[in-house]
């Protein structure tokens, strides 16, 4: 199975977030081929998740799990840390009170 390339799984997953009147944005441009991605959920209230996408080798499918959450000055400083190893790295920060980020939708683990 072809995978997507970075870029364009950005661009669907922002106007899925759009379509949800879900406010998100690009805070950091990584590879636009092979570039790992990074979403950072804020929920407003001064805490935050960030999640990544992990590879389950026993069901050989994709997922997004919580890479680290709490406050959010210690969750940006989790993620410049991966951003320091990873100069490809996308992240994307969605703002959403209730704690959407449609992560968990069908047709995003990809």
């Amino acid at each position: 199975m072809a995978r997507l390339t970075a870029d364009f799984w950005v661009r669907a997953y922002l106007r899925r977030l759009q379509l949800a009147d879900i406010p998100a944005f690009v805070t950091a441009h990584g590879d636009d081929t092979a570039g790992a991605v990074l979403v950072k959920l804020s929920t407003l209230d001064g805490r935050a998740q960030a999640f990544q996408r992990s590879f389950d080798l026993m069901s050989g499918t994709r997922a997004w799990v919580v890479l680290t959450e709490g406050e959010e000055p210690a969750v940006d400083a989790a993620i410049a840390r991966q951003k320091s190893f990873d100069p490809d790295l996308w992240v994307i920060e969605v703002e959403s009170r209730d704690g959407r980020h449609l992560l968990d939708e069908d047709g995003l683990s990809g």
